[in-house]
């Protein structure tokens, strides 16, 4: 690895070192180092950063950080040449911190999916799949035999730098992970309906809702976060989807309309540990109380929207985590709860009525659990 790389990534993290998240600082450094404005070399400053999370327990704090950096870099070369040489036992006491093993099972395979660069999934608009991919290149499309979802996604191993394609600007795909995009699926909405994205975010899910819908009905969108909802609306407009309305809301029981809804998404703010394949540094600052906290905001949430829902109409919960108390744990005390709902598989096509846990190692993705209910 060249120095201009390592010097670079070394400054990136003596950034993090002072509390900045590692993808922020990416991009503040990036953005104002003109030294890197070619794609090649900020991608290898990224990647360096990033395989030194994922390899830093492994490294020895009394060097460099330079010299961290490039050690970490001959960890990720040796493991992408030969995974099995990495015991498992190593991987989960070195690659996830300890307190991980006491709220999920840790199979071998994920641990290693863990130690891997992620796949980078692209979502095409209907209909527009095969022509985006073509015009694209190095577009491979997903194959799931296990699941019965009819996908337009994409995993793209170009070189390209995809925000400045004329496709992407024409609005003809997203840049959305494979996970993400299943749960667009189990939602299913059908065209006319009414559907409410809860936790929004920036759009990627509302956007997707959109599409499937057609064109046909509405999707409402919401979220606590007013900056995150006005980049929504730009997404909204580049990808040319027009029926959709925002409402802030703080996910109180104080709900932004008193619509009732043919179907609700709550992709609820988690831990993360999906992600964790995408983003290393997240191992190193996510911690056990933030899994319980969470694990209340997520209960509270589904509780608040329940009443929003017509009779018939479905509710999906998901998150990007695995932890059981953030997954089986949220959807077993909702069904307790609330006898008014059925639990229903998130696979439309499915007659199991049981949540789907999606792990990273199957996908080739992020993890992520969804559970579905329907009003009775």
């Amino acid at each position: 690895m060249s120095s201009p790389v390592l010097n670079q990534a070394a400054r990136i993290l003596k950034l993090v070192q002072t509390g900045t998240p590692a993808d922020q600082a990416l991009r503040e450094s990036l953005t104002q180092d003109r030294h890197f404005t070619d794609p090649a070399g900020r991608r290898a400053v990224s990647r360096a950063v990033f395989v030194y999370f994922r390899w830093w327990r492994w490294l020895d704090p009394k060097d460099s950080l330079q010299k961290q950096t490039e050690a970490a870099l001959t960890l990720q070369e040796r493991f992408d040449k030969n995974p099995a040489s990495f015991k498992a036992e190593a991987l989960a006491a070195r690659a996830v911190p300890d307190w991980l093993k006491t709220e999920m099972d840790l199979p071998a395979d994920l641990l290693r999916q863990f130690q891997r660069d992620p796949a980078l999934w692209i979502r095409t608009m209907s209909g527009k799949g095969e022509s985006v991919a073509s015009r694209l290149g190095n577009c491979t499309p997903a194959v799931l035999p296990a699941f019965r979802f009819q996908l337009s996604a994409f995993r793209y191993s170009g070189l390209k730098d995809l925000y400045r394609t004329p496709e992407f600007q024409g609005g003809e795909f997203e840049i959305q992970d494979l996970a993400s995009q299943l749960v667009g699926h189990a939602c299913a909405p059908q065209p006319g309906e009414i559907w409410w994205d809860a936790c929004a975010g920036e759009g990627g899910k509302t956007m997707h809702l959109s599409d499937l819908l057609q064109g046909k009905g509405m999707v409402w969108a919401s979220d606590r976060s007013a900056r995150r909802l006005a980049k929504l609306k730009l997404r909204a407009a580049r990808a040319k989807a027009f029926n959709y309305r925002i409402a802030e809301w703080d996910g109180s029981a104080n709900l932004p309309t008193k619509t009732k809804f043919d179907g609700i998404l709550v992709d609820a703010p988690c831990s993360g540990v999906g992600t964790w394949q995408r983003n290393p540094h997240a191992r190193w600052t996510t911690q056990p109380q933030d899994v319980q906290e969470l694990a209340v905001v997520q209960a509270n949430l589904l509780n608040h929207v329940a009443g929003a829902l017509k009779p018939g109409g479905h509710l999906i919960y998901s998150v990007c985590t695995l932890t059981r108390a953030e997954t089986t744990a949220i959807a077993d005390a909702f069904t307790a709860a609330h006898p008014e709902f059925e639990p229903v598989s998130p696979d439309p096509k499915s007659q199991t009525p049981s949540p789907v846990t999606l792990w990273p190692h199957d996908l080739n993705a992020n993890g992520m659990f969804i559970a579905a209910w329907r009003r009775r």
